[in-house]
């Protein structure tokens, strides 16, 4: 496949965006390897906590996550017990934190924390606020274009 060199002058945003994901998500799970879960379980626990319960389609939108990758993702957090799903209003499916799992999420909450101060404190709140309007606006433009 022939590339215009262009296309080679200007980085790709998917490739530098899933670097920084990575890598970041390094840090964090290995902040949350002690408290047995990953960065993206700590997520899941935390959007459900704050809006339990929570349709899981909610949820999926909220993560930007698709449904089939929500349940599987959901699964590991039902069988340590720390997430209930029950049936909602017609056909969907509603999330909520067991005491398990609210115990679990804050005892996470510190080593979430550490990390959380150390990356945005090195940044400074002006490039992190930057930084989260500018991820904002990516999600919203990559959403636009996958409708």
């Amino acid at each position: 496949m022939y590339m215009h060199h262009d296309s080679v002058k200007s980085p790709c945003v998917c490739t530098a965006l899933r670097k920084a994901a990575r890598a970041v998500s390094r840090v964090y799970d290995e902040a949350l390897a002690d408290c047995g879960m990953s960065t993206a379980q700590f997520a899941i626990l935390r959007h459900v906590g704050r809006g339990e319960p929570l349709a899981l389609s909610r949820l999926a939108e909220q993560l930007a996550m698709d449904r089939t990758s929500l349940y599987r993702a959901l699964a590991p957090l039902e069988a340590k017990g720390w997430v209930g799903i029950a049936p909602g209003p017609g056909k969907s499916r509603l999330a909520s934190l067991t005491a398990a799992g609210r115990a679990a999420m804050e005892g996470a909450e510190d080593s979430w924390q550490r990390v959380q101060t150390q990356i945005t404190g090195t940044m400074g709140e002006a490039q992190r606020a930057a930084l989260e309007s500018a991820l904002r606006t990516i999600t919203s433009l990559a959403r636009q274009e996958s409708h």
